[in-house]
């Protein structure tokens, strides 16, 4: 039987790289796999749609992840690509509507997922002014995955990503180079994919323009730390103790990571980014 497609679908007014979930299918609460864990209360296989995804494609317990051992859900973050291939890729028809179609719609998630987290460190880098040297090679990027990124379900199937990532991540590696330069002329420090998972060595460092890369602080206590042009791309914030830290301006830092983190009142990190009600009100 040949792979249902939708050709007919729209190009999307705008790209957006951010979750709107009201304009999507609730693709992550079907299309990826749970695992029982501290993170999930309950294991669900890939394609099984979740017990609490409600009949409008939203959460029916929401305002209660945490609490009810979902705090994985919390720091989910698909930078608009949920939206993206519901109402572009398949023109705003769900899978209930078109069951034939969930194959292909949850592949083409998987897809676009990637794609628009490239897009989304792309153009973060393309904003920093520090950037500047190397903002032709992130425009072009740019403008490549956004066009690779309204293929129909076929072509994105047909996409090399981890070839996309790599070519990617020459002018994000350059931009990064260049902000965390600015942030802390001359050697700044270099952790990249280090295991600091626990450690309480970094509690109130100078970290400034440090290179975080990959870096894995799991439940690490940066606490009051200065991290303002710290690169974080990859970088595992889980449990991760921000409080009193200053990530403004830090590069490539996303929502995702910053609700993962436990943060206060004191914690600064950029107007871009919602406070996670779990770290307490802001002190100024």
């Amino acid at each position: 039987m040949p792979e249902p497609t939708v050709s007919e679908a729209p190009v999307p007014p705008a790209l957006e790289l951010t979750a709107n979930c009201a304009d999507c299918f609730g693709l992550c609460c079907v299309a990826l796999p749970f695992t029982r864990s501290a993170d999930f209360a309950r294991d669900k296989e890939a394609g099984t749609p979740c017990g609490n995804l409600g009949a409008d494609f939203g959460c029916t317990i929401h305002e209660g992840l945490r609490e009810r051992g979902w705090s994985g859900c919390t720091v989910f973050e698909c930078h608009g690509a949920g939206q993206h291939v519901s109402q572009g890729t398949f023109a705003g028809v769900d899978w209930r509507a078109r069951p034939g179609t969930s194959a292909a719609m949850f592949r083409s998630f998987g897809v676009m997922r990637q794609l628009h987290e490239i897009l989304r460190y792309v153009t973060e880098a393309l904003e920093r002014a520090e950037t500047a040297p190397v903002h032709a090679e992130l425009s072009e990027t740019r403008a490549r995955i956004a066009e690779l990124s309204e293929g129909t379900p076929p072509e994105l199937a047909a996409l090399d990503v981890p070839a996309l990532r790599a070519a990617a991540n020459g002018p994000l590696t350059r931009a990064a180079h260049l902000v965390r330069a600015a942030a802390r002329p001359g050697r700044a420090p270099d952790h990249r994919g280090a295991d600091l998972i626990g450690s309480a060595r970094l509690r109130g460092a100078d970290l400034r323009g440090a290179n975080l890369r990959g870096a894995y602080l799991i439940a690490a206590d940066l606490s009051g730390a200065d991290l303002r042009g710290a690169e974080l791309l990859g970088a595992d914030l889980r449990d991760t103790d921000l409080r009193g830290a200053d990530l403004r301006g830090a590069l490539y830092l996303t929502q995702a990571q910053v609700n993962a983190a436990r943060g206060d009142g004191a914690t600064r990190v950029g107007e871009e980014f919602r406070r996670p009600g779990h770290w307490g009100g802001h002190t100024g």
